[in-house]
């Protein structure tokens, strides 16, 4: 499939309601609608955050695309999810219900790696916590259907799109069956959903009925049969579980020509068809895959990690095929990811009439989400780093979408010149990932025919352009504008593709860091570095070098924060005995720290529930990984993180005899816990924790930081 195929998402005729205009703020109540001319919507958005009519918020985002193609479109936010009376304060809508949770998982948004129910919602009014359900997704879509039963119901979000198959829920410790059937949607947008809205909301509106909206790329939905002409393939076809096969060159493409180096181990790091399951490029495209069904991977985790392993092979939009899986008497038919948007269609999304600023109808209150972002410029989307903990590959895609360098400099100025507490500093230019923008594969051949779930592991391929020059020239523009005092870069940084470009990080460090630069090595380990798919910390190292050098001739003191996890799969108590050893010799304290939290559809989480290392063949009769699953480890792991609490130390001290390692008790500094214990609260307890500590909370969500970025967590 060429890119270039795909229908400008702003070349549909408008619909008849553009007449209408553009409103100052999308309505959220029929008085708005009123004040607006409106008799109905012609589509209403649920969501499980707050309306801040911002390009950082996805439902304000599709919100105002779909008003740029000439719909009337309402919003309802927060609504009391106990009766469908809310539901309905907007009226019927003309064309369909979409709903989300929100920017985050409803789950992550509510509970803790723990489990634990947080006390606050970022995304809420005041950071009220609770305004929202569990399964936001499933609950929102009932009460629509309970309003308006004959309205077609689309969900879309994060939420939907990494539980848009059988996928494994942490807060149940099951298998749960895909959001579409549970929420009993007529259809699920996953990705970003700006293609698919589009051309759904013009069929619709075109009197096509949603049973009809099949192979729409992006989506999933039900069939009752394969369609003909297609061929099914099965899974087992492409990856055999249970069976011990040979690791294959894991970067070894269709065309073998391709991206043919090796992981260090030689390891099967990526899904490579047997010669003799291959097909023609013709049969290929009328070629969907069958995972196991969902009977099957409840109750069988090696099936699961086969289908997790089969699902990440698919997500290359030049070369995915779509995937059938059985639910009950039912098939879900997932197709492959949308294209993703070009520069202009990117400049046109980011470039449509926001206000950028909270709906009037929350006053005065503060939404804590908006606070951290409204000052901040997203620059691109997307992720290839394809860390295994991470979700941004499975909702957001490998390949970068970035914004031209005349529209963010007009975001800037739109900031400068109409925020209403704008200081001059600009908190972010950035996205998932700091210093990816406007980096590609070299050769577009290539990049169509990969399947690497990586390009930067376990090195950076030779055919990915790490050159820093576009961004640098942005850096430069950026600041020079009238009224910018700083800019500053709060995204996180691929540190292994930043020393790639020393220059790069000579602007960055002189001009570009407020004091301290957040960087997230992850571990210090290899064990636990090769199953979360990053860099070992040489790599670390040499950044940090260039980062004291540089900030050295720019005359500042400057510090690094290194982010790390705990828990996660693959990890051992040694290994993070050793990673609080480097923090103590690096003079680290961590004051809160996170643990791994198994988000749906991850590679992680494959390996978390069936114990298997899924970047290699699953197969039964592999040694089982190390997963720290139980509440003690979890909280020894977390423990070692902030070795220097002394409400830590009990647990430490037992950890350290039982690992044959009590020498590192002791009151001396080659010693990582004292011998005494303090009196709580008391004087030697606060003589003890006082000194520089650096915070690295994150948000627990492998989705990353605030809104539609989704980003922070690199």
């Amino acid at each position: 499939m060429n890119i270039l195929d795909a229908k400008n998402i702003f070349s549909y005729r408008k619909f008849w309601a553009h007449r209408f205009g553009v409103a100052p703020e999308l309505p959220m109540s029929r008085d708005e609608m009123d004040q607006l001319g409106w008799d109905s919507c012609d589509v209403i958005l649920v969501t499980g955050d707050a309306y801040i009519d911002h390009p950082s918020f996805g439902m304000a985002l599709i919100g105002r695309l779909l008003e740029e193609q000439g719909f009337r479109v309402g919003i309802i936010s927060q609504p009391d999810w106990h009766s469908a009376e809310g539901f309905k304060r907007l009226g019927r809508p003309n064309l369909f219900f979409g709903v989300t949770g929100g920017n985050m998982d409803s789950m992550v948004n509510r509970y803790t790696s723990d489990k634990k129910i947080r006390s606050n919602d970022a995304y809420t009014a005041n950071g009220d916590g609770g305004k929202r359900p569990d399964r936001a997704v499933n609950v929102y879509s009932h009460r629509c259907r309970e309003a308006y039963k004959d309205v077609p119901i689309i969900i879309g979000g994060i939420e939907a799109s990494l539980r848009r198959i059988a996928h494994y829920d942490y807060w149940s410790d099951k298998v749960k069956k895909s959001v579409l059937l549970d929420s009993k949607a007529d259809l699920l947008v996953y990705g970003n959903a700006e293609r698919q809205i589009t051309e759904i909301a013009h069929r619709l509106a075109a009197g096509e009925p949603i049973a009809d909206l099949k192979g729409i790329r992006g989506t999933v939905h039900f069939v009752k049969q394969v369609p003909a002409g297609w061929t099914v393939k099965d899974s087992s076809d492409i990856d055999q579980p249970g069976l011990v096969i040979k690791p294959k060159n894991p970067y070894l493409m269709e065309d073998e020509a391709v991206c043919a180096e090796k992981t260090k181990d030689g390891s099967d790091s990526l899904l490579v068809e047997p010669k003799h399951a291959r097909i023609s490029n013709d049969q290929r495209n009328k070629t969907v895959i069958r995972l196991p069904d969902f009977d099957t991977v409840k109750d069988d985790p090696v099936q699961y990690a086969h289908a997790s392993r089969v699902m990440h092979g698919e997500t290359n939009p030049s070369n995915a095929r779509p995937l059938l899986q059985k639910h009950m008497q039912r098939y879900l038919w997932v197709n492959p990811p949308p294209v993703p948007l070009t520069m202009s269609e990117m400049d046109g999304v980011f470039g449509l009439s926001y206000s950028r600023l909270p709906h009037t109808h929350y006053g005065k209150a503060n939404v804590p989400a908006f606070e951290m972002i409204q000052h901040s410029v997203n620059i691109m989307r997307g992720c290839f780093g394809g860390c295994s903990f991470c979700s941004i590959t499975e909702h957001e895609g490998r390949i970068i979408q970035s914004r031209s360098e005349d529209s963010i400099i007009k975001e800037i100025e739109a900031i400068r010149d109409t925020s209403p507490n704008f200081t001059g500093n600009i908190s972010d230019l950035g996205g998932p990932t700091a210093n990816m923008y406007r980096l590609a594969c070299k050769d577009e051949k290539i990049e169509m025919a990969c399947r690497r779930p990586s390009c930067v592991f376990p090195g950076i391929c030779e055919n990915l352009n790490t050159d820093h020059t576009p961004l640098i020239k942005l850096y430069r523009r950026a600041r020079a504008l009238p009224g910018i005092k700083k800019i500053l870069i709060a995204s996180g940084l691929r540190y292994d593709l930043a020393v790639e470009s020393p220059e790069y990080v000579k602007e960055l460090v002189t001009h570009h860091v407020g004091g301290y630069l957040k960087i997230a090595p992850e571990h210090t380990e290899e064990g636990p570095l090769s199953k979360m798919m990053k860099p070992g910390m040489g790599t670390y190292d040499r950044f940090k070098e260039m980062f004291e050098k540089y900030s050295k001739e720019a005359g500042k003191e400057q510090y690094l924060i290194p982010y790390f996890i705990a828990a996660h799969p693959g990890t051992k108590d040694t290994d993070m005995l050793n990673l609080a050893l480097w923090l103590k010799r690096n003079g680290f304290r961590a004051d809160q720290v996170q643990a791994f939290l198994p988000s749906p559809m991850s590679i992680a989480t494959a390996m978390y529930h069936s114990g298997k290392d899924t970047l290699s063949k699953v197969s039964r009769s592999a040694s089982d990984m190390s997963i720290p699953k139980s509440i003690k480890q979890r909280r020894l792991h977390k423990a070692f993180l902030r070795y220097h609490d002394s409400k830590n130390w009990p647990l430490l001290r037992e950890a350290l005899k039982n690992m044959g390692r009590a020498n590192l008790i002791g009151n001396g500094k080659q010693h990582l816990v004292p011998n005494w214990q303090p009196k709580e609260g008391g004087k030697d307890d606060k003589v003890i924790n006082k000194g520089k500590s650096f915070r690295t909370q994150r948000t627990e969500n492998n989705q990353r930081r605030a809104p539609s970025r989704n980003h922070k967590k690199r």
